[in-house]
C-alpha cells in the first residue's frame, strides 16, 4: 500500500535512509514528488532485454535510431530532475522529437514500453507522455497477461490494439515495422513480434 508523508522531518529521515540503502532502486519524480517503483523481478528484466533486442534489430542504428533499456525522459532541460519518467524500454528515431542531453531526454520518444509491476498504474503517466509528444506506448500487463498499444492522436494517447488470453489478436506499431500478439505458453504467455515486411519473428 502506498504512503504519503507530509511530516517534513519524517520525510527527510525516510529519504535519507532510502538513498543510503537503495541507491540503485528505480525511481521517477513527478513534479517534485519522488515515485519509487517496485523492484523488477527476473521476468521483468528478461522482458526488457528481449524487447530491446528485437527493437534494435529492426531500426536503422547507422542513421542514429536508438533502442534503449530505459532512460530519463523529462518535459524540460533546466531542472529536469524535478519531473521525469523512466520507461522500461524506449525507441528514439533519428529526426524525431526526442533530444539527448546525456543525463536525460527531452521531447517525446517515438515509442516507450511500460511493464506493469504490482501496484503500478502506467496509465497515470499517459498525460505526461502525451504532453511531450510520445507517439506510442506499449503496456505489458502481467496480472492477468495482456498487451495494449496506445497511439498519439489529437494530443491524447488513444487505444490502438489489445491482445490477451481470451482474445489473442494481432496489432501493428506505426513506429516500428512490427506486429504484436500474446501467445499462450508455459510457464507464462509470450509476446510474439513479427516483422511486417520480412515475416521474421522474435519472442519475449
Amino acid at each position: 500500500m502506498a504512503i504519503m508523508i507530509l511530516d517534513p522531518s519524517l520525510e527527510k529521515r525516510v529519504r535519507t535512509e532510502y538513498e543510503r540503502d537503495s541507491p540503485d532502486r528505480p525511481t521517477e519524480v513527478w513534479e517534485g514528488m519522488t515515485v519509487v517503483a517496485p523492484l523488477p523481478n527476473t521476468d521483468h528484466f528478461q522482458l526488457v532485454f528481449d524487447l530491446t533486442a528485437a527493437f534494435a534489430t529492426v531500426i536503422d542504428r547507422s542513421r542514429g535510431d536508438r533502442a534503449l533499456p530505459g532512460g530519463n525522459v523529462s518535459d524540460r532541460d533546466a531542472g529536469w530532475a524535478h519531473n521525469y519518467r523512466n520507461p522500461d524500454v524506449m525507441v528514439v528515431l533519428a529526426g524525431g522529437r526526442a533530444v539527448d542531453h546525456d543525463t536525460h531526454w527531452t521531447g517525446g520518444p517515438d515509442l516507450v514500453v511500460e511493464i506493469i509491476s504490482p501496484g503500478e498504474d502506467p496509465h497515470a503517466k499517459f498525460g505526461f507522455y502525451a504532453g511531450i509528444g510520445t507517439r506510442e506506448v506499449l503496456v505489458v500487463d502481467r496480472d492477468p497477461w495482456a498487451l495494449e498499444l496506445y497511439q498519439l492522436r489529437a494530443g491524447q494517447l488513444a487505444p490502438a490494439g489489445r491482445s490477451d488470453g481470451p482474445n489473442p489478436a494481432t496489432f501493428a506499431s506505426s513506429v516500428l515495422p512490427l506486429s504484436f500478439r500474446l501467445e499462450a505458453a508455459a510457464p507464462r504467455p509470450r509476446i510474439v513480434m513479427t516483422h511486417t515486411g520480412t515475416g521474421q519473428v522474435w519472442t519475449a
